[in-house]
């Protein structure tokens, strides 16, 4: 099974550079209204066979178009709403810089728990938990690999993608996730294997051959993963990687 974590696009707490979190009617700027749109068209010919997403306005905002393309039925999915970030929700990034905190969720991930919210270790247990149910039962209803998108949010979706590289979660903010980036994922019976990261505009025909009616228990060999460019705009999750004060979210 393959799946397409699509970050969503630039919303206006992005440009507020604040920290949105579960914050209600966050809604997409006109460039993350673009952004959508360019990802419909970069998927249009692919057999996409389920689109999942998380509940709040700005992923659904994103994979609107998406849905309209393919005539899917979206679903969403508790398990990959944003991070509960708890007091810290609709802060100024540049605030919480000071936060003692702050060091913790960059160095030490998986210790990190945000006062009245949750722990980026229980984000990535739900996450990863979510992500593979919805592979088994596209195996069990399908028999053979699908290709199916999860839109969710930057810190989510780095916590996925380090399950799936086996590294530990304390290294999760060396991965980057920009708005409206794809990162590809396909789970085998015995690994996870990544073929993209951060991806905001290479040729994906590659996964509609992949994809095409392959056994599922089939084991993929191509398991080189796309890394970013170092030299190019700050990328990251809502909390950024190495205490980076514009959230990760530049425009480009």
């Amino acid at each position: 099974m393959t799946v397409i974590l699509l970050r969503h696009g630039v919303s206006t707490s992005n440009t507020a550079r604040t920290l949105a979190g579960r914050s209600t009617g966050v809604e997409l700027t006109e460039r993350g209204d673009e952004q959508a749109r360019a990802v419909a068209e970069r998927l249009a010919g692919l057999p996409v066979e389920r689109i999942v997403h998380s509940p709040l306005l700005r992923c659904q905002r994103t994979v609107a178009p998406l849905v309209e393309k393919f005539g899917l039925d979206p679903v969403f999915d508790e398990r990959l709403i944003e991070v509960d970030y708890g007091e810290w929700t609709g802060r100024p990034i540049i605030e919480l810089l000071e936060e003692p905190l702050w060091k913790v969720v960059q160095q030490h991930a998986s210790g990190a728990v945000f006062p009245g919210g949750e722990g980026l270790a229980q984000v990535q247990a739900r996450a990863v938990a979510a992500i593979r149910d919805h592979d088994r039962a596209l195996a069990q209803q399908h028999g053979r690999d699908t290709l199916w998108v999860a839109c969710t949010h930057g810190d989510v979706i780095k916590s996925i993608l380090a399950d799936a590289l086996g590294i530990h979660l304390d290294g999760f903010q060396r991965i980057m996730v920009e708005p409206a980036s794809i990162s590809v994922v396909r789970y085998t019976p015995t690994a996870p294997y990544v073929w993209r990261i951060n991806d905001t505009g290479t040729d994906l025909s590659a996964l509609a051959a992949t994809a095409a009616q392959r056994p599922a228990t089939a084991r993929s060999a191509d398991s080189a993963a796309r890394t970013p460019d170092p030299s190019g705009p700050v990328p990251g999750g809502e909390l950024g990687g190495s205490g980076s004060a514009d959230n990760g979210n530049a425009e480009r």
